[in-house]
């Protein structure tokens, strides 16, 4: 009932014949037998596009697929490079913190940028440098500008 007293039915819940708007399980039915009919169209539809699409890019997908995991490898540094860090790393063990200079010189010894040298000297200073309780902090010979020279 509105506030005026007549009885008002919501255009939305009524059919063109004026009954409430209640589907039939008949009616229920054959929509749901076209969302299927749909449903498979759309799919075949979409295969049919794939198909198209890897016809014409293929290639360049497989080329990329392999530019990609190129790119994503990760792991193990090649040996030599390792063993030229770690060479580095046991000269330097009290203070391995390699100057600019030192880098640049990893890096062409190497093959490694700068990025992975930086990173394995942070891993390798966490995982196996401890410095030592009694070392100053900042002893540095005066002629080389290098920490904790070797004697």
């Amino acid at each position: 009932m509105s506030p005026h007293g007549d009885k008002t039915i919501s255009p939305l819940l009524t059919n063109d014949n004026g009954e409430d708007g209640a589907i039939s399980s008949d009616e229920e039915l054959s929509g749901g037998d076209h969302e299927v009919a749909e449903d498979g169209r759309q799919r075949c539809e979409d295969r049919d596009l794939k198909d198209r699409l890897l016809r014409k890019f293929g290639s360049r997908i497989s080329s990329l697929k392999l530019e990609f995991s190129k790119k994503k490898k990760k792991g193990k540094l090649p040996r030599e490079a390792r063993q030229a860090l770690l060479d580095w790393w046991n000269l330097h063990y009290k203070w391995p913190y390699p100057t600019e200079g030192d880098k640049i010189a990893l890096a062409d010894a190497t093959g490694l940028d700068q990025k992975q040298i930086n990173n394995w000297f942070i891993n390798q200073r966490k995982r196996h440098w401890k410095p030592s309780e009694n070392m100053p902090f900042a002893m540095m010979d005066d002629s080389s500008g290098s920490f904790f020279t070797e004697e």
